[in-house]
């Protein structure tokens, strides 16, 4: 990055005793080139503010800014306030620095360095890359330990591999944070936990050095336990999200109907359904990315497909694309006569479902047969969101956003009914634990699998309350039946 313009952010509470020194301890390879030194005094009871202005009246050298807020934003939201600036005002890298001097201000070139390069996105200092150098540094053994384990635990949940989370010395290419959603972040301590996972969701290039440790006189305002709990949630928020579950908002960069992976899983039951057919006539609702289409094609049939826009891609793995909104009803283009029809997760998207239905039965060949999978509004999860007073739409998941219609396995199989079909085969499948690997690495570790196996068990023993989704293999009756009055 030729000729970048850097600014530090100090975020300082109460830093009076130790601000001063903080900005004393600035190298001086590093003053003579930065734009901005930002202070942002964080409605400090203390005389931080006056202490920021009278150093910039006897340093003229350095490009200092200090802004004292008329209210107290907590760490998260003085961090919100000071990224805002350096995306407003132009500037490339921004490193984070804490005014109470807990992190070595001699270190900010190895953070600058990589960024400048090019090489990363994002540079974190870590305390732990040096063997034993945080316990030689001082840091209490409790801290030591619960630090290594809350690391372990989210580089399990979020698919990284990073010797530290929870080190407050960063430095960031402003770039990279205009592009994710970081002013929907917490507030409190747990920001820096939520701006690692959006860097992450959205391909961010991160990279550690090793920096010193040092605890000294600096008051601590973090509650540790309330700490470990938000960062945990956070972690374990993003895997949810990930696999389909919660309102989404973490996995931001994933596309909402991934393929899911997996024997168990929706997509695993309908390539296995369509592998016992022949070579056939396959009309497919909804193509999304287009990878069912894919491996339909790979095992021998014709694939026509019917989706609302043509995703990057989307034409190499069909036949015939026809881009046309179901809303609407089936467009004539997809004629027919078809052997098959596929709508995986479609029917839920349409206000009405029997009116598409009827349609499709107008497109089957003789013998045809239509396949089908719907979520179970009935499984414990929208259950217990309804119980809280917490009902809400989702990105993904049960409670997608785009549903439009909810279904349990009573009332679909009614529906089905009424447009005249019977059901020839079903089943059920429970959460889609195996797409846990998505960005992380729990799927690949016993833990995952021992779920899975309870998960299938519970789904068995009572689909109605466990079933994350139905299947169903439809065939035409000869009578439709009249809908009760």
């Amino acid at each position: 990055m030729d000729t970048a313009r850097i600014g530090i952010l100090i975020v300082a509470y109460n830093a009076a005793a130790t601000l001063a020194q903080v900005l004393d301890r600035i190298p001086e390879s590093v003053r003579s080139r930065v734009a901005e030194v930002l202070v942002f005094d964080d409605h400090s009871q203390d005389t931080t503010y006056l202490v920021g202005l009278g150093y910039k009246s006897i340093a003229p050298d350095l490009p200092l800014t200090v802004v004292r807020h008329d209210r107290n934003l907590g760490y998260g939201g003085n961090q919100k306030a000071g990224y805002r600036w350096a995306i407003e005002h132009g500037l490339d890298i921004v490193v984070l620095l804490h005014g109470d001097g807990q992190y070595a201000p001699e270190c900010l070139e190895d953070l600058i360095g990589p960024l400048e390069r090019g090489e990363c996105d994002a540079v974190l200092g870590s305390r732990m890359l040096t063997p034993g150098a945080a316990r030689r540094g001082g840091m209490p053994r409790y801290k030591y330990v619960g630090n290594r384990i809350l690391t372990r635990l989210e580089n399990a949940l979020v698919g990284t591999n990073l010797s530290e989370w929870h080190s407050g010395f960063r430095a960031y290419r402003v770039g990279a944070l205009a592009a994710i959603p970081f002013e929907a972040n917490a507030d409190g301590f747990d920001f820096d936990t939520e701006i690692l996972i959006q860097l992450v969701e959205s391909g961010q290039r991160i990279v550690e050095v090793p920096i010193p440790t040092y605890y000294g006189d600096e008051i601590c305002y973090v509650n540790g336990l309330r700490y470990a709990l938000d960062v945990t949630l956070d972690a374990l928020r993003y895997r949810a999200h990930k696999m389909g579950l919660g309102s989404g908002e973490l996995a931001f960069a994933s596309d909402s109907y991934e393929w899911k992976e997996g024997p168990f899983t929706s997509h695993g039951v309908l390539e296995r359904w369509l592998a016992d057919l022949p070579p056939s006539r396959v009309l497919e609702l909804g193509c999304g990315s287009g990878e069912l289409a894919r491996r339909m094609r790979k095992l021998g049939h014709r694939v026509t497909g019917v989706d609302a826009r043509a995703a990057d891609g989307l034409q190499d793995h069909l036949d015939q694309l026809v881009v046309a909104d179901l809303e609407a009803g089936l467009p004539e283009e997809a004629a027919g006569p078809f052997d098959v029809v596929v709508a995986a997760d479609v029917l839920e998207h349409v206000a009405r479902p029997g009116a598409l239905l009827e349609q499709v039965r107008g497109r089957l060949a003789p013998g045809g047969r239509v396949l089908v999978s719907v979520p179970n509004f009935a499984h414990w999860y929208p259950r217990l969101r309804v119980l809280a007073g917490r009902f809400d739409y989702d990105r993904r998941g049960i409670l997608d956003s785009g549903h439009l219609r909810f279904f349990t396995r009573a009332s679909f199989e009614r529906l089905v009914r009424q447009h005249g079909y019977a059901v020839a085969r079903r089943t059920s499948v429970g959460v889609p634990v195996e797409v846990a690997r998505r960005g992380g690495r729990l799927g690949a570790g016993g833990l995952a699998r021992r779920v899975g196996t309870l998960d299938r068990a519970l789904v068995a023993l009572w689909p109605n309350l466990f079933a994350y989704q139905h299947l169903f293999v439809l065939v035409p009756t000869a009578d439709r039946q009249p809908a009760p009055r």
